[in-house]
C-alpha cells in the first residue's frame, strides 16, 4: 500500500518509524530487535536510510595504499523486503543519488518493484567524506529531482535504453524531503520552496520534513508550502535528544536550532540519562501539539533508541 493511500484513507493521525540498516556483520534479526518493541504502535510504514559507501585506503604489504570501496550498512533493498514480509508493514526506501549511476538506480527500482515495494522516499543525499561539496557519479543524477523524474519515467514505463518499447510500468509513490528552517545550500527559504515546489510538480506525492525542535517552524513551513502552491501532504520527522553532545552535534551536522528552552534544560543535566529524561518529555509535548493540529503523520526518527521512542509513543497515541 503507498504512503499516500495511508495518508489519505486515514481518519487521524499515524504513526510511522525511521531505521538504519544494521552494520555489515551484523544479522536481520538486529532489525527485528529493533522493531519489535515498536510494533505495538501499528506502524504504518517504516522507512530504511541509505548510506552511501565511504573512500578509504588500505595499507598492501609492499607499503603502498590501496584506494577501496566500503559500504558499512549495506543491505536497504533486503531489509525492506524482509520487513514487508516479517510484520506485514509496508516499508520506504529512501534512494540517494551519490553512488550510484542511473543504470544502477534503474536496476534498483526494477529490483524493488519485483518485490512488491511501491514506495521510495528520494533525496540527493550528502557528499562523500571526502569531498566537500556534492559530486554525482559520471553518469549520476545530481539533484533530488533529477533522481524523482528518473523514478516517475519510470512509472510511465520509460526506460533509460531507447529500443525498449512499451516497458512495463512501475507504480511508486515518491515522497522528499523539506526543510523547515532552510536546506543548508539554499541561498534563501524562497528559493528552497522554489525547488520543493519543482519536485512536487514533477510527481512528488508527499513530504517529509528534516528534524526540527521548534513546532513554530513546522507549522510556518507548512504555511509557506501552501502559500508557494504545495498542497501535498506534509510530514513532520522528529527525533528526541539524548545526549548533551547532541546540542552541538545537531545544528552542525543536520543545520537544525535548538530552542533555548530546551538547550538550558539540557545543560542543567547531571548525565545523558538526565537529558533522555529532558528529551523525551520535549518530544512528548512536541507530538501532542503536533497531533492535536492534525498532522498526516508522525514520523520518528528511531535511529537506535527504541525504548525512548516507544516512551513518547506510548503518551502520544
Amino acid at each position: 500500500m503507498k504512503v499516500i493511500e495511508h495518508i489519505l484513507q486515514s481518519k487521524g493521525t499515524l504513526v510511522s518509524f525511521e531505521i538504519l540498516p544494521p552494520l555489515k556483520g551484523k544479522t536481520i534479526n538486529s532489525i527485528y530487535d529493533h522493531l519489535d518493541p515498536m510494533m505495538e504502535f501499528k506502524p504504518a510504514f517504516i522507512n530504511v536510510t541509505y548510506h552511501r559507501s565511504e573512500t578509504m585506503f588500505k595499507k598492501k604489504l609492499d607499503g603502498t595504499f590501496e584506494k577501496v570501496e566500503v559500504r558499512k550498512r549495506p543491505g536497504t533493498v533486503g531489509i525492506c523486503a524482509a520487513i514487508m514480509n516479517h510484520y506485514r508493514i509496508d516499508a520506504v526506501p529512501h534512494l540517494i543519488c551519490g553512488g550510484f549511476g542511473k543504470r544502477e538506480t534503474e536496476d534498483a527500482l526494477i529490483d524493488l518493484h519485483f518485490l512488491g515495494i511501491d514506495n521510495v522516499l528520494v533525496l540527493r543525499g550528502d557528499a562523500a567524506k571526502n569531498e566537500s561539496s556534492f559530486e554525482p557519479e559520471p553518469g549520476g543524477n545530481q539533484y533530488a529531482i533529477d533522481l524523482l523524474k528518473q523514478v516517475a519515467n519510470l512509472n510511465n514505463g520509460i526506460y533509460l535504453e531507447e529500443d525498449i518499447k512499451n516497458g512495463g510500468k512501475t507504480n511508486f509513490c515518491i515522497g522528499v524531503a523539506g526543510y523547515p528552517e532552510k536546506h543548508f545550500e539554499a541561498p534563501n527559504l524562497t528559493t528552497d520552496m522554489q525547488w520543493l515546489k519543482a519536485k512536487v510538480d514533477a510527481g512528488a506525492e508527499y513530504v517529509t520534513t528534516q528534524m526540527f525542535f521548534d513546532n513554530k517552524k513546522y507549522f510556518d513551513f507548512v504555511k509557506l508550502c501552501r502559500e508557494h502552491g504545495i498542497n501535498v501532504p506534509i510530514v513532520p520527522g522528529l527525533k528526541p535528544i539524548t545526549n548533551k553532545k547532541q546540542l552541538s552535534m545537531l545544528p552542525k551536522v543536520f543545520h537544525v536550532d535548538v530552542p533555548a528552552e530546551l538547550c538550558n534544560e539540557i545543560v542543567k543535566c547531571k548525565n545523558d540519562e538526565d537529558v533522555e529524561l529532558v528529551g523525551t518529555k520535549w518530544l512528548i509535548e512536541q507530538s501532542l501539539e503536533l497531533k492535536k493540529a492534525g498532522v498526516p503523520v508522525l514520523h520518528y526518527y528511531t535511529l537506535g533508541k527504541p525504548k525512548v521512542i516507544c516512551n513518547v509513543v506510548r503518551e502520544v497515541v
